[in-house]
């Protein structure tokens, strides 16, 4: 119970985050920067490319981190895709670029960082970065930034030059936070790979 509640949590904050980014017209990483930004290109609801653009990653996490692991993230891309779905509901605002970047960052960074530590994330290329982070020991928020500056550099065209340098500024933010927590995920990450050994040895000596 304890765990769906911090999912809630982190997905709430997450949401704040994508909708501040999205009024500031700014993009970010991941699948949420490539949804942001073809809702701009195409004038489509983020809501439903987040959650197509997402499908494909699902089969590689059920393939690499295991069915409860795919199962909280379809959950937390689930619950972002209906919270940010309110902003049809919103009145319309801008929000100072700058200030966007940072806000948002901060709060994106905070929101990931909690799905990450309940072994959930918001599909994408978060599961690369955490596979990585299980195989490798890579430290997930370096490797969040790379990819999520490649997202944001193939979709400076769209958003302008000062738009895309403010949507790596706010990446910076997010990632910085997520390195921050690095040793916890990767405990969380390692504690989970445990319970799992556990499990199959139980069955094998029961066997």
């Amino acid at each position: 119970m304890k765990k769906i509640i911090n999912i809630l949590l982190g997905c709430l904050i997450l949401s704040i985050g994508v909708l501040i980014l999205r009024h500031s017209h700014l993009v970010t990483g991941g699948t949420v920067g490539l949804s942001l930004s073809f809702s701009y290109i195409f004038n489509l609801p983020f809501t439903l490319l987040f959650f197509i653009i997402n499908i494909p990653f699902y089969i590689f996490s059920f393939i690499q981190m295991g069915w409860k692991f795919t199962v909280s993230t379809i959950l937390a891309v689930t619950i972002v895709s209906m919270l940010t779905s309110v902003d049809q509901f919103i009145p319309a605002f801008n929000m100072n670029p700058l200030a966007g970047a940072i806000i948002g960052g901060i709060i994106n960074g905070f929101g990931l960082s909690i799905l990450f530590l309940n072994k959930a994330s918001l599909g994408g290329l978060n599961i690369l970065a955490l596979f990585l982070q299980k195989k490798c020991n890579w430290n997930p928020g370096k490797v969040n930034f790379v990819f999520d500056c490649l997202v944001v550099l193939s979709g400076i065209y769209f958003i302008g030059a000062l738009k895309g340098m403010l949507s790596i500024l706010s990446i910076f933010f997010t990632s910085s936070i997520i390195s921050f927590y690095k040793k916890k995920i990767a405990n969380s990450i390692q504690s989970e790979q445990d319970k799992e050994m556990y499990k199959v040895k139980s069955k094998v000596i029961a066997n």
